[in-house]
């Protein structure tokens, strides 16, 4: 008999609950919903990503094998593929966007002392990359790259300490990089908020 907590329950439980539900209160995220609220929602999401799934079907046909510890894991009970699938499409996806950003913080906050990559310089220093991201055009039509391609386009401003992304924005294939820096809030010294 398992003695401990599982390895999923100890990432969890470093993952503030009650963040994910401010982000929640400003996007209404749980209206309408009376049985699979974002908290479980997200449980799912992660475990599916945690174990590499391939989708919605497939993560939830690894909860329905380990069904009997579900509860172990933070996960009340076994969500149907339709459920799942219809809340993915549903739920403001702003909610993810705000919780992310308050993760990353978190994550730069950890890395700030990082003495494994040392610059000598005076203020921090960001990467800039993008990469394309191919898809299929006869599933992806509004994503039309060239004639007989789609594609979508991730453009992430990387911290170098740490490599935590300070900013991502999806795009259409054909946006050039130059184009994103118009949306990117740089930050005033660090030293103000983690000093």
């Amino acid at each position: 008999m398992h003695q401990g907590k599982y390895v999923f329950s100890q990432v969890v439980s470093l993952i503030s609950k009650y963040e994910l539900n401010k982000s929640v209160g400003r996007h209404a995220g749980d209206y309408r919903s009376k049985d699979f609220k974002s908290w479980p929602h997200f449980l799912c999401m992660v475990f599916g990503q945690l174990t590499y799934r391939e989708g919605v079907r497939d993560t939830i046909n690894y909860l329905g094998a380990h069904q009997g510890k579900l509860h172990h894991l933070g996960i009340k009970q076994l969500v149907a593929y339709s459920t799942l699938s219809r809340t993915n499409e549903n739920r403001d996806w702003r909610i993810w966007v705000d919780f992310s950003g308050h993760l990353m913080k978190e994550a730069r906050a950890l890395y700030l002392k990082d003495s494994d990559f040392v610059l000598d310089l005076d203020n921090t220093v960001y990467a800039l990359d993008a990469s394309t991201i191919d898809l299929c055009l006869s599933v992806f039509v509004w994503a039309r790259f060239r004639k007989e391609k789609a594609a979508v386009k991730t453009h992430t401003l990387m911290g170098l300490r740490g490599n935590i992304p300070m900013f991502i924005d999806i795009t259409d294939g054909k946006v050039h990089d130059v184009h994103v820096l118009d949306k990117i809030e740089f930050e005033p010294d660090r030293s103000i908020y983690y000093g």
